[in-house]
């Protein structure tokens, strides 16, 4: 399996010129908080020589594939295993006590996605799993088997914005009481026998069932709100942090946290601005940016690819 075929990297060049005021001198230090197959970080390392670039990542197979995939790159790229909001015990571990940069390519990695027996694609069938890290514990199968008719409509709702969640829940409820849910396509099948004709032409009915199991399985959302502010944190002065997601419920959480602290924080009224007060960050994106047709049409992986960019313009008082 060679990770370069099974890896287009998204807005490549963009992430690149955002990051490289803060990365390009030598001696800097990158984290890329999404490892996958090491798309962005070949890239980096190619084109920074003097940066050090310390990959993360929770699935031990995507670690062992981009660790050969840069390997050419000896010390210069250093690999841990951890879900990205251990960027800071990452760093310490490392001896580090900050970075000069951040990029976080968020969502589930295309190894994932292309491999059946991971259980992420609603199109093939495989068991009913969808850990990101193999050496997790819980599974899909287990939450559709053991949560409960209102905890798998409320993770439908809130996780995938899902209309017919209570429909849904129920369904499945009824039909693994008859014989256990242990495979994707017998999911598939069961949400779409629960789906009014009516709707049924209006996307694929597992698409936000399915996405809404993922990011319960892996705590997508809480560990992503748990690591925004942690690599804000770990950012030197004049340091940028580069985040790409892939869903609304990502992009809001970023967008928030964001905002947060590129603002002033003095109180209403107050003459002088003091220092403790000022923003942290500035945003260096207007909005989210989206990735440009012609990538689209090369890689329509990039087409719900929403991008923001902030860099850190206080330090540590």
């Amino acid at each position: 399996m060679d990770a370069a075929e099974l890896h287009i990297p998204v807005m490549l060049e963009r992430c690149l010129e955002l990051l490289a005021p803060a990365i390009s001198r030598p001696g800097a230090v990158v984290v890329d908080g999404t490892l996958g197959l090491g798309g962005h970080s070949e890239a980096m390392l190619e084109r920074f020589p003097g940066l050090t670039l310390i990959g993360l990542d929770r699935d031990p197979e995507a670690l062992r594939l981009a660790g050969e995939r840069l390997a050419r790159f000896g010390g210069r790229f250093r690999p841990v295993h951890t879900t990205y909001d251990g960027i800071d015990r990452a760093i310490a571990g490392l001896g580090h006590s900050s970075i000069d940069g951040a990029l976080y390519d968020l969502g589930v990695s295309s190894m994932q996605l292309d491999l059946p027996e991971r259980g992420f694609s609603y199109s093939k069938d495989a068991p009913l799993d969808m850990r990101m890290d193999t050496t997790a514990e819980l599974t899909a199968e287990r939450v559709v088997a053991e949560y409960s008719e209102a905890e798998l409509r409320r993770i439908f709702r809130v996780y995938g914005e899902e209309k017919l969640a209570q429909r849904y829940a129920a369904r499945i409820v009824a039909e693994r009481a008859k014989e256990p849910i242990t495979r994707t396509g017998r999911l598939v099948d069961i949400l779409q026998a629960a789906t009014p004709a009516a709707l049924s032409k209006q996307g694929h009915p597992a698409k936000r069932v399915f996405q809404a199991l993922r990011i319960e399985v892996n705590q997508e959302l809480a560990v992503l709100e748990r690591a925004m502010p942690n690599a804000i944190d770990a950012l030197n002065l004049g340091g940028r942090l580069v985040v790409m997601s892939y869903q609304s419920l990502e992009d809001r959480i970023v967008k928030q946290i964001f905002h947060a602290r590129s603002r002033s924080t003095a109180p209403v009224g107050l003459p002088v601005e003091l220092p403790e007060h000022k923003p942290e960050l500035a945003l260096l994106t207007r909005g989210a940016e989206l990735a440009s047709d012609e990538e689209k049409a090369r890689n329509p992986r990039s087409a719900p690819v929403r991008l923001r960019a902030v860099e850190r313009v206080r330090g540590t008082l």
